[in-house]
């Protein structure tokens, strides 16, 4: 997908109409959804800190690529401990 930078800035794309431009952050909800976590648990680690993310507004953005790499540097099992997933439900 092709996309461009608007003013010099690589965080602000646009797209064509043929062609939108790619998201450049996840929802909580797309989150939540991509760790199997319930969304009370995915806003407690938000606001914990855990995951990388801003706050504009009122509303939380998680942006692709710091997620990707906090994930990565987690060191986490595939899957959760039971304690962990009580935790989060």
């Amino acid at each position: 997908m092709s996309t461009t930078a608007l003013n010099g800035r690589p965080w602000l794309r646009i797209g064509t109409p043929d062609q939108p431009a790619e998201s450049l952050v996840y929802s909580v909800a797309e989150v939540a959804a991509l760790l199997n976590l319930a969304l009370s648990g995915t806003y407690m680690l938000l606001r914990e800190g855990e995951i990388p993310a801003r706050k504009l507004g009122s509303r939380w953005v998680i942006p692709k690529q710091a997620f990707h790499e906090w994930l990565d540097s987690t060191g986490a099992p595939t899957e959760p401990t039971s304690e962990q997933a009580q935790r989060f439900r």
